[in-house]
This record gives structure tokens, C-alpha cells and sequence, in this order.
């Protein structure tokens, strides 16, 4: 048997699987961003997601929907979580919009 020396483009194609895989995962990512609702997301819906989406739905529910004028903090998400999740719990009507869960004084400034 002789061994053959592996080609340039045979050599890349490893490289090249990565860098599409990379690709393909960041693109989920800004996918994920632009289905989401942010603050018109339902109750039934929002008590469904994971913990990951949970974050993009409130992050971009506070950045969209409230007079937070920055980033909001990963402690300001997950005190909005946990006040989105014991109102939609609370809630009768699982349509109710994660923006009625009342978050004012406690994230958000009062007006």
C-alpha cells in the first residue's frame, strides 16, 4: 500500500465543517431573537420555554416595552422571570400577555 500525501482541499474540508456548524448555530440564535415576541408572548407560552428562551422573551421585553434605557442585568432578567412566572401562574386566562405582569417599582421605574 502507498500512502498519498492528503490533498489541500481534502485537508479543509474538517475546517470548513466547522466553521458552517458555527455559522448554523448562530444563525438558530438570531433566529430564536427574531420569532420572539418579547412582551406580547403569552402566559401558556412563556411558562413552556426553557430557561434560555425565557431570557431572550424578558430581555427583550424589557429592552422593547419599558423605560429601561440600557442592557438590562442578568439579575434584572431574572427577577422579571420570577415576577412574570408567579403572575402568569396567578392568571386565570393562560393568553394573558407577559407585559401585564406588573413589574413596576420593582424593575422598572415607576412613572
Amino acid at each position: 500500500m502507498r500512502f498519498r500525501p492528503m490533498r489541500a482541499a481534502a485537508a479543509g474540508a474538517p475546517v470548513a465543517a466547522l466553521l458552517l456548524t458555527g455559522l448554523l448555530i448562530t444563525g438558530c440564535d438570531q433566529a430564536k431573537e427574531a420569532v420572539n415576541k418579547g412582551g406580547d408572548t403569552p402566559c401558556s407560552e412563556f411558562v413552556a420555554q426553557d430557561s434560555d428562551k425565557q431570557h431572550v422573551t424578558v430581555r427583550k421585553y424589557l429592552e422593547k416595552d419599558t423605560e429601561i434605557s440600557s442592557t438590562p442585568s442578568p439579575d434584572s432578567i431574572d427577577g422579571a422571570i420570577t415576577a412574570i412566572g408567579l403572575m402568569c401562574k396567578a392568571q386565570a386566562n393562560p393568553d394573558t400577555p407577559i407585559r401585564n405582569a406588573d413589574l413596576t417599582g420593582i424593575l422598572v421605574p415607576k412613572k
